[in-house]
């Protein structure tokens, strides 16, 4: 089974996710949660990188706020695919947007819009797919499910304002 683990930096960012836990759900994944701070439990985040393989986890979705380092130090301790969600805690999340993207050369670090935890997981389960592919019917329908919603909006605004 396709497995991802979330790493957040503060159990504050756990509302962030709500729309990420629903694309989870919706797509069937697996995944891990952890709350991890790169800078007060930086020896946790080594360990936890160093056992990602014997969880079967093969795609990391990183949250962090401000500073945002959380993302590049995962970076830095595997080559698993590492996914930044920059979270708004300051700065309009600005700031942790711009620690995130603009990760050193050689360590890359994919990064999503702030807040965009449903983009987080639909990239990571894009990744998984390659190595699932029964993910790819999931993903499908899951595009069609979101263009049958913005068609359905279009319907009631042409038929309220379009007389």
């Amino acid at each position: 089974m396709a497995k991802i683990a979330i790493l957040l930096g503060s159990d504050s960012d756990l509302p962030v996710l709500d729309k990420g836990f629903k694309i989870i759900e919706k797509l069937g994944l697996e995944f891990e949660l952890r709350i991890l701070s790169a800078h007060r439990t930086h020896d946790e985040v080594v360990e936890y990188i160093e056992s990602l393989d014997s969880k079967g986890i093969d795609v990391v979705i990183a949250g962090a706020g401000k500073a945002a380092h959380l993302p590049g130090v995962i970076a830095a301790l595997t080559v698993k695919p590492v996914i930044g969600l920059p979270i708004r805690a300051s700065l309009d999340g600005v700031d942790a947007l711009y620690s995130i993207v603009q990760m050193p050369g050689g360590i890359p670090v994919a990064t999503v819009g702030i807040n965009a935890s449903d983009n987080a997981v639909l990239l990571a389960a894009e990744i998984l797919s390659l190595k699932h592919p029964e993910l790819v019917a999931n993903l499908k329908q899951h595009r069609v499910e979101m263009k049958e919603a913005v068609l359905e909006k279009d319907r009631k605004v042409q038929a309220k304002y379009n007389k």
